[in-house]
């Protein structure tokens, strides 16, 4: 394993005449773009800090209201925490997430308690949970501002993973819809990022071949595979925890701030 290529850092990084290469070359290779696909979820959207920010207030009210010791509401939040990042409702047709994730926090509460919870706190912790990471979720005034200035000379598309009815939710939630000129959801096609075939549908809806798109996210095995895989121009990998990435889905360029596409395309930062 090695550290991904085409790393590109921010202003400051940097300087005299091979940091200044460095950059003209980033920019070169992005000549021929016409749109750009971006994630959403840990991308343009905060989503693991609002959903952190959520179980706080989970585990708050199993304290303040309901008598658990600090330990037992915080094991009950690791419990629900690690079954949610397990479940996979994208593939069940006609599933009710609210219902199913209600069971989660139901199997949390009584693995932990070793008792039957009170008859609808389950219900109650995942309406604040959700209410709450709905409520953090927005894009950044700097983000909105940077998609507002690349749509002027690309299209933009929003392209993410997950079930219809929470991404909608979220979608709903950040206003998005204003800064793009398609959305597609993994959960409203057969096959989700990184198979071929939605990223096929991305270049239908904007009338644009493969290697005149640019996809952005955070996440290798979808975002950047995918991209690679579906022949895309340039792919952008959102790094903002040093990680490492594996041979098979190297990014033309590695940055820790979905803001650093401004400088991968010469754009001036607004």
């Amino acid at each position: 394993r090695r550290r991904c290529a085409g790393a590109l850092r921010g202003p400051g990084w940097g300087a005299g005449a091979g940091a200044v290469a460095r950059v003209m070359a980033a920019q070169a290779a992005a000549v021929g773009i016409q749109a750009l696909l971006f994630d959403l979820d840990n991308t343009l959207v905060d989503t693991a800090g609002a959903g952190s920010r959520a179980l706080l207030r989970v585990e708050d009210l199993l304290r303040s209201q309901y008598g658990y010791e600090e330990s037992t509401a915080k094991l009950v939040i690791e419990k629900f925490n690690t079954k949610l990042q397990m479940e996979n409702l994208d593939c069940i047709p006609g599933v009710n997430v609210d219902e199913e994730r209600i069971l989660l926090f139901e199997a949390a509460l009584q693995e932990t308690d070793s008792l039957d919870p009170d008859q609808g706190l389950a219900a109650k912790c995942y309406f604040l949970w959700k209410a709450t990471r709905l409520q953090h979720m927005h894009i950044p005034d700097e983000v909105k501002a940077m998609l507002r200035s690349l749509r002027q000379s690309y299209k933009l598309l929003l392209l993410t993973n997950g079930s219809a009815t929470v991404q909608r939710e979220k979608i709903g939630a950040c206003q998005c819809q204003q800064y793009f000129d398609s959305i597609v959801i993994g959960g409203e096609h057969q096959e989700q990022k990184p198979a071929l075939s939605i990223f096929q549908k991305c270049f239908q809806l904007l009338g644009v071949k493969a290697d005149g798109c640019m996809m952005i996210g955070d996440n290798l095995d979808t975002d950047i595979k995918g991209g690679v895989n579906a022949g895309l121009g340039a792919t952008v990998w959102i790094n903002n925890s040093n990680l490492k990435c594996d041979e098979g889905a190297v990014p033309n360029y590695t940055v820790k701030s979905v803001l650093e596409v401004m400088d991968i395309l010469g754009k001036e930062r607004v």
